[in-house]
């Protein structure tokens, strides 16, 4: 659906975005991961046609988004990071305003804007003032109003930025019912974990350009050369420790309490032998499980913890 092709962005000497190019399918949720200043929000400005490249292309379907961008802004919802809310209209006055921009039918409206304020949870605000809103329902008022046209993408920028872990929760819960429904939705953070969960797939950029791309296993599994394999047993700490210094593979065990942790490096087969060369020693095993990696350590491996100076 979204094609990018060698995206450059340049701001006089310094380079926003160094060639990027990366394809999003339909009904995915992208997520855009980097550091401030990577170059995540100029690179979304382009997609939705606010901003002009300095060379490459943004394709969606097939058509370039700087030629033709009248024809593609009923197919794009953006949601920008810092946004105007106009404080002295009432909260379903401020959906029709943006329906109008588009011009959807009066006759449409109401039932669109209905839909829309309980799809955000905010039906029982509609007749409140826009000033009077929390930040999360201020948040969740402009995703609504980003959909008003029915757009095939949603373009988000740091959405949940400043937001409560309740009024986060509540933003992720929407997001997921805009993907069942089929919406491509485009989600930008500097923090890696916040998207992990929500994303099928991610790209971390840094400086400009895509340092990593796919799912977090992926990303995880192409910068871990060793797994850390969790063995939990009720017993036989001593024989464990013995079974797992004879197999291949292991070159690391820690040892804690009931548990041991052990550095592996081989295959899904030879996982599994491992754990049937344990059992056929009869050591009775509670659980065996691969440990989750430090996502924040791999998102800081990646961008080597810099911060670039332009967005």
């Amino acid at each position: 659906m979204l094609e990018i092709q060698n995206l450059v962005k340049k701001y006089g000497k310094f380079t926003a975005v160094d060639g990027l190019s990366l394809t999003i399918n339909e009904g995915e949720i992208f997520g855009f991961v980097g550091p401030n200043g990577a170059g995540k929000t100029t690179t979304m400005k382009i997609i939705a046609g606010l901003l002009s490249p300095t060379s490459g292309k943004v394709l969606i379907n097939g058509v370039d988004v700087t030629a033709h961008p009248r024809k593609l802004r009923e197919k794009i919802g953006y949601m920008p990071d810092f946004f105007g809310v106009y404080d002295n209209l009432k909260v379903d006055e401020y959906m029709d305003f943006y329906a109008g921009t588009y011009n959807i039918p009066y006759s449409d409206r109401e039932a669109i804007i209905d839909n829309l304020l309980e799809l955000v949870d905010l039906s029982h605000k509609k007749d409140d003032y826009v000033d009077t809103l929390s930040r999360g329902m201020k948040q969740r008022l402009c995703l609504a109003r980003s959909l008003v046209h029915d757009p095939d993408i949603l373009i988000l920028d740091e959405p949940a930025s400043g937001l409560d872990p309740r009024a986060r929760v509540e933003m992720k819960e929407v997001l997921k019912q805009l993907k069942t429904i089929g919406k491509t939705i485009i989600i930008s953070s500097h923090i890696l974990p916040e998207l992990a969960e929500l994303c099928t797939v991610i790209g971390i950029i840094d400086k400009g350009k895509i340092a990593a791309y796919g799912t977090v296993a992926q990303i995880m599994k192409q910068l871990t050369q060793k797994r850390m394999i969790k063995i939990k047993t009720m017993g036989n700490m001593e024989e464990l420790i013995t079974v797992l210094k004879e197999q291949p593979n292991i070159h690391d065990i820690f040892e804690k309490m009931d548990e041991v942790e052990i550095e592996f490096d081989g295959d899904e087969h030879q996982l599994a032998n491992l754990l049937k060369n344990i059992i056929q020693r009869d050591i009775p095993i509670i659980s065996f499980s691969e440990k989750e990696g430090n996502l924040e350590d791999i998102f800081m491996q990646i961008t080597q913890g810099g911060e670039s100076q332009n967005d």
